[in-house]
C-alpha cells in the first residue's frame, strides 16, 4: 500500500499566471495606486478588517478590481489574499510574543488581526511561517 503524501491545511503551490491585463495598465498609474495600496493596508492597517476585500479596496480608491490585482501581482509578487494575509499573520507573530497578549488564547489572536476563522488563520500562518500557530507561540514564549 502506497501512503500519499499530503501537506498540512491542503496548502498548494503558487502557480505563475500570465495575466494580459497587467499590461495594461499604464506605469504612473501603477507606481500611484501602489502607494495608495500600501497606505490603506499597511498605515491604515486595513487587514484586520475580516470583511475587507479587493472589491472594497478598489471602490476606495476610485478604480476596478482589475487594476487592483495587476498591481499587487506585479509590484508585491503575489495576490490580494495572500497579501492581506502576510500582514495579519506578522501581526499575529509580534502578538503572540508580546506578554500584553500571554492571557489571549492563539484563536482570539488570530481574530484580533483579521481573521475570520481558525481555519484560515492555521492554514494562513502555516503558509508563511511553516508552522502551526500553537508551535511558534511554545518556542516563542513570554512569561506572564
Amino acid at each position: 500500500m502506497t501512503q500519499k503524501s499530503q501537506t498540512p491545511y491542503n496548502i498548494k503551490e503558487k502557480e505563475e499566471k500570465n495575466a494580459a491585463y497587467r499590461s495594461l495598465i499604464r506605469a504612473e498609474l501603477a507606481d500611484e495606486l501602489y502607494d495608495r495600496i500600501l497606505n490603506i493596508i499597511v498605515i491604515e492597517k486595513r487587514y484586520r478588517n475580516k470583511d475587507f476585500s479587493a472589491k472594497q479596496l478598489a471602490v476606495e480608491l476610485n478604480t476596478n478590481t482589475r487594476y487592483i490585482s495587476a498591481v499587487i501581482n506585479s509590484r508585491f509578487n503575489t495576490n490580494f489574499s495572500c497579501l492581506i494575509n502576510e500582514y495579519r499573520v506578522k501581526e499575529a507573530l509580534h502578538r503572540m510574543t508580546d506578554k500584553r497578549y500571554a492571557d489571549m488564547n492563539i484563536e482570539e489572536i488570530g481574530t484580533l488581526v483579521g481573521f475570520a476563522n481558525r481555519q484560515s488563520f492555521y492554514a494562513s500562518f502555516y503558509r508563511i511561517m511553516g508552522e502551526t500557530p500553537n508551535n511558534y507561540r511554545k518556542r516563542h514564549s513570554v512569561a506572564k
